[in-house]
């Protein structure tokens, strides 16, 4: 991801909730705004969070090619455009490399933050994907957009596609997940997102050797069975980051959040009742 951009800001599309500190949730790849729902359905009860479409995803349509780097810009005039100052950063998988690289790039806008399957130098142990998992996640997928959560299709589809590395939990619940939000995202995820990822991918994306400048207080939760991004190389992203928490949960993977939804809003409740400098203007890591 390359400090020099030679694209200018692009608007983002954003879905702004609740009142006080600003938490800017990012989603991942494929993903949109409305994906971090399962975190601002309760952080908007006490902060405003704002979840935009990153360049190329949801409504966020773009038809020009573009870098990783470019999303880093973005986020920064969507930042200055709403008078943010500062604020805490949440971040899923891609979503929590770009909070990353905000943190290392602009230490004085980013007061914590909170990364979920993510990784500074992210590793994949992802088995070959065949034929028959590609046809079997398309049916499923199918099957469950149309009847959410049905546990017949669950059972002879979904344990059996490519759903069994995103998900160890394979229940009804973090199956409607996947109609509500994971569908429609995939839908708006443009070519021009996907070439900007596969790039980076390819250059061998691995900033590890920045984290010692992540000052602000940061939570990391990943999920043991993880295929797309490991449990062990988010591990070694906590251990890299100064102030830094890290939790591990046994029984998930890639999508935890839509797995364990409870349990990972208590443990952010935790650890934001602890942290509290974290959401405070006059915040000074």
């Amino acid at each position: 991801m390359t400090k020099n951009h030679s694209s200018h800001p692009s608007p983002l599309a954003v879905e702004i909730v609740g009142e006080g500190f600003p938490v800017l949730c990012l989603h991942g790849h494929p993903g949109s705004g409305q994906c971090m729902g399962i975190f601002t359905h309760f952080l908007s009860q006490n902060y405003k969070t704002f979840s935009p479409d990153l360049r190329g995803y949801g409504r966020s349509q773009t038809h020009t090619g573009f870098a990783m780097g470019d999303h880093i810009q973005d986020l920064i005039h969507l930042l200055d455009q709403h008078h943010i100052q500062k604020c805490l950063i949440l971040g899923w998988s891609l979503g929590g490399i770009l909070a990353m690289e905000l943190a290392i790039r602009y230490p004085e806008r980013v007061s914590g933050l909170i990364l979920v399957a993510t990784a500074a130098y992210p590793r994949s142990n992802h088995p070959p994907i065949t034929w028959k998992d590609n046809l079997l996640t398309g049916l499923a997928g199918i099957i469950n957009w149309i009847r959410p959560g049905w546990r017949w299709n669950i059972n002879t589809l979904g344990q059996r596609s490519l759903f069994r590395y995103l998900m160890v939990r394979q229940t009804p619940q973090s199956y409607e997940y996947l109609a509500r939000y994971a569908v429609p995202a995939f839908i708006r995820t443009s070519k021009y997102a996907q070439e900007a990822l596969n790039q980076a991918l390819r250059q061998g994306y691995n900033q590890e050797g920045q984290l010692q400048h992540i000052q602000c207080p940061c939570l990391v939760l990943a999920g043991a069975q993880d295929r797309h991004i490991t449990s062990a190389a988010s591990k070694a992203t906590a251990e890299l980051i100064p102030r830094s928490e890290w939790i591990c949960y046994e029984q998930a993977a890639h999508l935890l959040p839509w797995e364990l939804p409870e349990q990972i809003e208590q443990d952010l409740q935790i650890w934001l009742k602890k942290t509290p400098k974290v959401t405070l203007n006059s915040a000074r890591d």
